[in-house]
This record gives C-alpha cells, structure tokens and sequence, in this order.
C-alpha cells in the first residue's frame, strides 16, 4: 500500500481534467446505496503507520489508542476495520509460531501484556464494527539483517527460507515449507478468534527493485520442473498459497470470510487483451506473480478489494476506467468487490491537482453507484479517516453515509 506499508510508484501522466468530475454524470439517477454494502478502513500497524502511534506505549495507552480508532469508525459510519496483525512475520496476539511484534513495545518478542487482537475483535463486535485480519504472508523484516531478529525467530531458526531483497527480507514462496508454515502461523488467530474475515494486502512476490534479483534458483532448481519457465512458476506458488488458504479457513471457521487487496492493475490492455484499458508501470500478473483475475474468477476467494488508487482521469491509471473492469471480472461469480480507495493522497500536495479537491473522493463513490458489483470500499487509511486534513472524508459520510 503506496505509502510505508504499501507499494506506491510513480505512472508519470497528466490528468484530464474534463475527465476529473465524469463521475458526477455518470452516475446520475443511479440505486441508493445496499444496506449491506461494506465500509471499511484500513488499519496498519507496520512501521507504527496508523497504530501505535510510537512504540513503548504502555499497554493502556496502547489499548486507547486503539479503542479510539474504533470510535472514528463508528463516529464516520464505517461498518469494518481491517487491522494489520502480521505486519513482519510476528503477531500482535500471542501465537506459538511468531514473535509479539516490535510495533507494540519497540523490542521484538516482548509482551506488551494484553491481547490486542483479541481486544480488537471483542470491542469492534461491541461497536457493531467487522474485524478484517490483515496478514502479510512473505514479509519478514524491513531491514536484510537477520541478527536483528530474536534468536527464536523462524527465520533464524531456517535461514534457507529467506531471501534479502531490496532492502528487506522475504520468506520464499517457492518452498513448500514455507507457504505451509505461513499458513500455520497465520490460521492460529483465525481458529482462537471470532475474526469476520482473513485479509491479504498486495505483497506477494516483491515488487521489482532496479538491478537487483530475487534470488530462488535453488528452489526453482528443486521445484520448478513442470514449468515453462520461472515466471508461471512462481505465479503456481502464489495460486496455491491462495487456494490452499482459502480451503483451510473455511475448515477452520466456516464464516469466516477470505479477502485479498491486490495492486489495481492485473495486466494492461497493451501486454494481454484481458487485461484494464491502463498504462501503469507494474503489473500484478507479471511482476508480483500475482494471477488476481483467476482467483476470482475461480471462486477462490470470498471479495477482492483492488487498490484503486488514482482519480478520475488519471491517464495511466483511470478510477473511470478500473473500476468497470474489476466489475467485469466479478461478475457471474460469488466474489464480492470493495474498492481500496486512496483517502491518503487526499490534501497530499504531491499530489496531482484532482486530489486537493475534497470532492474527489466522494466523485468515485457516486460513479461506483452506478455498477451493481461493487459492495463497497475500504479506505486506506485510518490515520487520515481520523484526521481527514481537507474533509475529503467529511464528504464522504455526508454524500453516501448519511
């Protein structure tokens, strides 16, 4: 997710500005929102991005803070929080795979004395509020030294599982111990909470870093046979990652529901005629070995929430242009779709000029109306919910939420 937890990039184009209030027509005399649409933000905790606010809070403290979230969610009308809880192969709940996460105390593997997971789960439930866990799968440290992990850290513990890359360290997906002993760790939170749902951001393979390479020719040399080559390779771990994930949930807690964020462009139209009507620079088929339209299409997952980052006209990335394809691929199967929708960029004078409109925002949700597969949107994320530094979400609530 563009940002600290989050892939951003750069596509480099102008806007059209024509183009930039289409929404507004568009969606004229569209249906009034469904009761049951979701509306979500997310919650990150990489970093000490959204929460806590620093690390060594006491776990008072802590616990405010978090409960204070929940209440804007409340306060702005949201319906579920997806909070991060595997940030960096640890856990903010007290599992028997991982390390309590440093983000709690600011030291890897020390109890911060309470559950915030559990605290999570039982006080979002009170607030009428679903709680989405959010996992990272492959992700071990944001730093490619691992001495700075405990001692008992898995990945110390099996240093040929990992692969520095760009400045961080990865798990590697293509070691069938590895996607079984992610899966593991991650399923011991859904089998001892009440959780409304799994959720999966867009990190799967790394995102491609300039003149380096992941390097898992051992595991390609080992596994890899049966392929034409490494990429389709690569993208079979990831599908069986999913599927695998997928089926074990619902053996696990039935009404759980699993759900993944993925980077908004599958493929461009330019690279596979199946592919959005877009220009950008990554491409989640081929450079995150990340098949998203299949796992859709095969019913493997239960919503997907693309990351529809961009404004209306956006010329590389068109919100006009996506979200009709994404509502393309959902349709005619059982997989809901929530839009990921960029509250950050909001006021954010990086920006290009269509976000310092507070209305820009509220302009997707009214476009959105007008595609019966869209069920919702989740906003990333809770640190701008809350302070909302043009009243971007202001608008929001008032225009759709009221």
């Amino acid at each position: 997710m563009g940002r600290i937890s989050r892939r951003a990039f750069t596509l480099g184009a102008a806007l059209t500005l024509a183009a930039a209030t289409a929404g507004d027509a568009v969606a004229a005399g569209s249906a009034p929102p469904r009761r049951h649409d979701l509306r979500g933000m997310w919650l990150a905790t990489v970093a000490n991005r959204d929460w806590p606010s620093r690390a060594g809070l006491t776990a008072a403290e802590q616990r405010a803070e978090l409960l204070a979230h929940l209440d804007t969610a409340v306060r702005r009308r949201l319906n579920a929080v997806v909070l991060q809880v595997r940030p960096t192969a640890d856990a903010l709940w007290p599992s028997p795979y991982e390390p309590w996460s440093q983000v709690l105390t600011g030291t890897q593997g020390a109890d911060p004395g309470w559950d915030p997971l559990g605290t999570a789960v039982r006080e979002a439930h009170r607030r009428g509020l679903e709680l989405h866990a959010w996992f990272n799968p492959y992700r071990i440290a944001n730093h490619t030294d691992p001495s700075r992990l405990v001692p008992t850290h898995p990945a110390r513990l099996h240093p040929d599982w990992v692969v520095p890359y760009g400045g961080k360290l990865y798990y590697n997906p293509g070691l069938p111990e590895v996607r079984r002993f992610v899966q593991d760790a991650m399923l011991d939170a859904v089998k001892k909470y009440a959780i409304d749902a799994v959720h999966f951001d867009d990190y799967f393979y790394p995102y491609p870093v300039a003149g380096q390479t992941f390097d898992d020719d051992a595991a390609y040399a080992a596994h890899g046979g049966a392929f034409p080559d490494r990429a389709a390779w690569r993208r079979d771990n990831i599908d069986r990652l999913v599927r695998e994930t997928g089926r074990r949930i619902k053996k696990v807690r039935p009404a759980a529901r699993f759900g993944i964020s993925p980077f908004g462009v599958w493929r461009n139209k330019a690279t596979d005629p199946k592919g959005s009507d877009t220009t950008a620079g990554v491409q989640t088929y081929d450079d995150l070995h990340a098949d998203t339209r299949t796992w859709v299409r095969e019913g493997w997952i239960d919503y997907v929430a693309p990351q529809v980052y961009w404004n209306i006209g956006f010329a590389a990335a068109d919100y006009a242009k996506l979200l009709p394809w994404w509502a393309d691929v959902v349709r005619g199967t059982d997989v809901r779709l929530y839009i990921g929708e960029a509250l950050y960029k909001a006021g954010d004078p990086a920006q290009p000029a269509a976000w310092q409109d507070p209305a820009e925002l509220s302009r997707h949700l009214t476009y959105a109306r007008g595609f019966p597969e869209v069920r919702g949107h989740v906003f990333f994320s809770a640190k701008e919910v809350g302070e909302d530094r043009i009243g971007a979400m202001a608008r929001v609530v008032a225009d759709h939420y009221s």
